[in-house]
């Protein structure tokens, strides 16, 4: 931290405890506002739905006005508000039953082949790129060490609801973050060894989970043009349609999920058979339109349906695309009801178009 990000600090630590000892609602809210979108991020990791997470900031921050005088004074603000969500979080996840049960199975250490897998987190929803932005560069931001793209991206946030919520959150204070033992112990209010404990085990689980990760694209690529190129081929093949297309673009081991129905379709060709059994390329599946947009720092399309006798284009579905060595090896399609999250319309006019 440098001096003047130090300055920064301290001086917010005042201004909190001025707004504290004055009963000051809208200057305490005003400051723990500017940790919002960290805090956002944080949720999101921690529920892997973005609707969820939003919720849990919005939680935590009247918990943090409600619980101000938990906050020691001379204490920085940032670590307690990560404490005060953390635990919102924890609450959002005993709160719901299926989220619970799941923790339930996890913390009980199943005996192998009954672990849980990615089709038991329907909740998943993509996390919109333009909400991992910040809208200008600010000195005092301490957040950009924790959007780094393997642990946004929707294979990662997967794979994390499968731990259980105290190894999930001493995963992300610790390996995302980059807190210390201790700090991340008083967190969680337990010991550092358990803390430790904690944190070895989601490590150990994730090494067995998560697939060693490929290189996007092969060395000496430019990978914007390679992306792009790729994204201009997955919307011809869509809006053709051309299933010819889709098997020059898939891996042969590609995976096809689409939460929050379980079933996961592995396999190039058990995903064209998918498509061809839904109706792809037929009249009553009706025309294709895309907008191509990106989510959890992936590429990602937007597919609006034209029925017979429309003229517009509904919403159908947005595919999260992951890469690997320059092609497709994992599609996500959640519903429309992600498409305003995303910032993207419900519907398009026939005659308007769009695209890549």
């Amino acid at each position: 931290m440098n001096d003047r990000e130090t300055m920064t600090g301290r001086s917010e630590i005042t201004a909190v405890a001025a707004a504290v000892r004055a009963g000051d609602e809208s200057a305490f809210s005003a400051l723990a506002e500017r940790h919002r979108r960290e805090l956002l991020v944080h949720c999101y990791r921690m529920l892997g739905s973005f609707d969820d997470a939003e919720d849990a900031v919005q939680d935590a921050l009247l918990r943090a006005w409600r619980y101000r005088e938990s906050l020691k004074d001379g204490a920085p603000l940032r670590p307690w508000l990560y404490r005060v969500a953390t635990n919102s979080c924890f609450d959002a996840i005993a709160r719901d039953p299926r989220r619970s049960a799941l923790a339930a199975r996890t913390a009980s250490d199943a005996p192998e082949g009954a672990a849980p897998g990615p089709s038991e987190v329907p909740w998943l929803q993509p996390f919109p790129d333009a909400r991992l932005e910040l809208p200008a560069p600010r000195d005092t931001e301490p957040e950009a060490v924790v959007l780094s793209r393997e642990t946004i991206e929707l294979a990662f946030l997967t794979m994390i609801q499968l731990l259980t919520p105290q190894q999930r959150a001493a995963l992300i204070l610790r390996d995302v973050l980059g807190w210390s033992a201790q700090e991340t112990a008083e967190l969680l209010e337990t010991s550092v060894a358990a803390a430790n404990s904690a944190l070895q085990r989601a490590r150990a689980s994730l090494r067995t989970r998560l697939p060693k990760p490929k290189p996007e694209w092969p060395s000496g690529v430019d990978a914007t043009a390679a992306e792009r190129e790729l994204l201009q081929k997955y919307v011809a093949a869509c809006e053709q349609p051309d299933l010819a297309g889709f098997t020059s673009l898939l891996r042969e081991d590609a995976v096809m999920r689409m939460p929050p129905q379980p079933e996961i379709t592995v396999g190039r060709e058990a995903i064209l058979r998918l498509m061809v059994d839904a109706g792809f390329g037929t009249e009553e599946f009706g025309r294709l339109r895309c907008v191509t947009t990106r989510a959890n720092r992936q590429p990602a399309v937007a597919c609006y349906a034209l029925g017979k006798g429309d003229t517009t284009y509904r919403a159908m579905a947005v595919d999260v695309l992951r890469i690997e060595e320059g092609m497709i090896s994992e599609v996500v399609t959640f519903g429309p009801e992600v498409f305003g999250s995303l910032g993207l319309p419900i519907t398009l006019e026939s005659q308007q178009g769009a695209g890549a």
